[in-house]
């Protein structure tokens, strides 16, 4: 990673031949210091509206310290909305899911941010908010991730099973190819309906009990305890003895290291030639979206500006993750003791076509990864 007041060096995409021309990113993407509207965690401003801050201003007290502080505000924040709209008396449960994802984003940027640059802080006292900071995180999104899936999979069930093609006419080859097809519409459309009736039933109910999960974790005391340390960093933090007046190395170090574990990560993804149905390999590309995310996080607080050229790839493994964990719903659902062999027939369906999905996103991902080392400015 180069300083702020560097000029901007690009770099090829990971595993790409020699010689080659990396893809231009998007128009939009102008540089790190462009606003963005929305990004693959969800935000909908940029940290900082300034833009890109200068290279002088590059120590742990002037971009790191604030940054974690900004972010326990808007934890505390969505914390208070959450609060006020999921009050008995209070019937917005939009409201309430927005607190909710809000309180994660934050959650997810100050953990993230106190494992990047965890040399910089109290070492402790980081590893300790962090690890409570991922168990908050990961109660709060699992029911809207179940409702997310119940919903991918109810739609792929009536796009896969939709009225049967008519007959068509004229050459005969073309009538057989229409029957067929028709007739494989109609096998799938028998098992359709129940499919995903015990898709409903199954996620539904991990659904109410993520989100009983959740109320409870709210008013549990190891939650209080979260809430009242993410308050005291709100107005102090904690920083490692001797990083007073440290130079901007601080910072670029360790998001360096943030950045080229990603580069190795995508480097190292399997090619698009593989097998389609070869879920060993999920894990990587799983491993390669927690790295952009910590590498943004990064970005966010070296450069003060999330950089707009990865949110293609962003939201790609971002998809990735929802079409491997609905494949692996609808198999886990076919598993079933003693259901129908139309509902089996149809859930395995649904289970191909999702893992179609998978494979869409990797091709998305390596077309919208960005040429340009992700973290540069002009």
């Amino acid at each position: 990673m180069r300083r702020p007041d560097q000029q901007t060096t690009t770099r090829p995409t990971p595993g790409a031949a020699p010689g080659t021309t990396p893809d231009t990113p998007p128009a939009e993407a102008t540089g790190p210091g462009t606003r963005r509207t929305a990004d693959t965690g969800g935000a909908a401003r940029s940290p900082d509206p300034a833009g890109p801050r200068p290279a002088g201003d590059l120590t742990t007290e002037a971009a790191l310290a604030p940054y974690l502080r900004g972010q326990a505000a808007e934890f505390l924040r969505s914390l208070r909305l959450h609060h006020e709209h999921s009050a008995p008396a209070d019937s917005g449960g939009h409201d309430a899911a927005a607190a909710t994802r809000a309180l994660r984003r934050s959650a997810r940027r100050i953990s993230g941010s106190l494992h990047t640059f965890r040399a910089a802080l109290d070492p402790l006292w980081a590893d300790q908010l962090r690890t409570e900071l991922a168990w908050l995180s990961g109660i709060l999104a699992r029911e809207h991730a179940y409702a997310n899936r119940l919903t991918r999979l109810v739609e792929a069930l009536h796009q896969l099973s939709g009225p049967a093609l008519p007959a068509a006419r004229g050459a005969r080859a073309a009538g057989e190819s229409a029957t067929s097809d028709a007739q494989g519409r109609a096998a799938l459309g028998v098992g359709a309906a129940r499919a995903g009736a015990l898709l409903e039933r199954r996620l539904t109910l991990a659904r109410t009990r993520s989100h009983s999960a959740a109320l409870q974790a709210l008013g549990s005391s190891r939650f209080h305890a979260v809430a009242d340390a993410v308050a005291l960093l709100a107005s102090d933090v904690p920083l490692s003895p001797g990083t007073a007046g440290r130079t901007a190395e601080a910072l670029l170090e360790p998001a360096e290291r943030a950045e080229q574990r990603l580069l190795t990560a995508v480097a190292a993804l399997p090619p698009d030639d593989t097998e389609p149905y070869n879920e060993a390999q999920d894990a990587a590309w799983h491993q390669a979206r927690l790295l952009l995310r910590l590498h943004r996080y990064a970005h966010e607080v070296v450069l003060g500006a999330a950089d707009p050229a990865l949110t293609g790839a962003g939201h790609a493994l971002d998809l990735h993750r929802d079409a491997v964990e609905a494949a692996g719903a609808a198999a886990a659902a076919a598993r079933t003791p003693r259901i129908a062999p139309a509902t089996a027939y149809a859930l395995g369906v649904l289970h191909a076509d999702q893992r179609h999905e998978v494979e869409a996103a990797r091709t998305v991902f390596r077309e919208t990864w960005p040429y340009a080392a992700a973290l540069s400015t002009p």
